[in-house]
């Protein structure tokens, strides 16, 4: 009887013990990752929950890193230019280069020396975009956007919002007066060192991305210096006079890779993710992201865009704009700190 009535006690609390958990990925992204328009579909084909936690900056996602445990962590959205500051503190896993999608990406993006160390892949490029200028085509004259020039005209002074984010503006600067990006040494930064005093004096406001794209979607400033196709992609439905090109004096390149972490407990899982992540399909929904869009690194996703989304990411154009675009400066820490001194000293000014 005692046997008896034990085993149905424990078929009782079988019956009310909780099903077995779905296994976990966590990533440690950027905020388009987290849309669930991307993450459901890898979810249901390998019957697994994605732990998302979202931060901006190489150096914040570093850190968080730093402060978490071994393992804790499994795949990482990380700059592509920051791939070797990643690898220098191990914390990289390296990847099988014969099965990354790289052979149908747009040449330019593949990014090989960012993202491999000693001949060793430890990333792959996964989205890429612009910072360059983003401006309202009802208040703006398209025209006067295909030069940087025009900013120091005193054309559209007080009409100007300036991208927070001192790498990429201070390239823009610096391409405006014959610089290349690779070239922003000490000596570079005291000649653009008075262009960038005046755009400052030329605007009415240094924002953060939502600051300034909420500026130029309600009129309060017509032209946005570091915008691009990322910030004014998610607003052409309700705004399409909201539009950005490349002047002809270039643009700054981002670009993001994707990257499994050398102390992950699931590695076979972390490379499924990638796989997927640069898939066309993958790439098709990275880029429409409902945070932001950028242009999907691998070629083939354009067969997953409709005709409007290839539009507004000017797919036809890339050819163009990539061979016109440069990297992010790369500063040595030096460089870096005099770079964010000028900054500072211009928001004070």
């Amino acid at each position: 009887m005692r046997l008896t009535t034990s085993c149905a006690a424990a078929a009782v609390l079988a019956a009310l013990a909780p099903t077995a958990q779905a296994e976990e990925l966590n990533a440690l992204i950027w905020c388009d990752h987290a849309d669930p328009a991307l993450l459901e579909p890898f979810e249901k084909a390998h019957g697994v929950k994605v732990n998302t936690k979202e931060y901006e900056g190489t150096a914040a996602g570093l850190t968080i890193l730093e402060q978490s445990r071994p393992g804790d962590w499994d795949v990482m959205v990380i700059d592509a230019v920051d791939v070797h500051r990643a690898v220098e503190r191990g914390l990289l896993a390296p990847l099988p280069a014969a099965e990354m999608a790289t052979a149908d990406y747009f040449p330019q993006v593949v990014m090989a020396a960012n993202n491999s160390v000693d001949g060793v892949t430890y990333a792959v490029t996964e989205k890429f975009g612009y910072n360059t200028i983003a401006f309202n085509k009802a208040a703006v004259d398209p025209e006067d956007m295909k030069s940087l020039k025009t900013l120091f005209s005193g054309k559209y002074d007080g009409r100007i919002a300036v991208y927070d984010y001192y790498l990429p503006v201070e390239g823009i600067v610096g391409l405006s007066q014959g610089i290349a990006t690779r070239d922003l040494d000490a000596a570079a930064l005291e000649r653009i060192k008075a262009p960038l005093f005046a755009l400052k004096a030329a605007s009415k406001q240094v924002s953060d991305v939502v600051a300034s794209q909420t500026a130029l979607a309600t009129g309060e400033v017509d032209v946005l210096v570091g915008g691009g196709e990322w910030l004014t992609a998610v607003l052409h439905a309700e705004n399409p006079d909201l539009d950005w090109t490349i002047p002809a004096e270039g643009g700054l390149l981002w670009a993001q890779s994707i990257a499994v972490l050398k102390d992950s407990k699931k590695p076979e899982l972390a490379l499924e993710f990638v796989k997927y992540i640069t898939s066309p399909e993958g790439q098709a929904r990275l880029a429409t992201s409902s945070c932001y869009w950028g242009m999907p690194a691998n070629r083939k996703a354009g067969a997953q865009l409709d005709a409007d989304q290839k539009a507004v990411l000017r797919w036809d154009e890339q050819d163009d704009y990539l061979a016109r675009a440069q990297l992010y400066p790369v500063p040595d820490a030096a460089t870096d700190a005099a770079m964010q001194d000028l900054w500072t000293e211009m928001l004070q000014n």
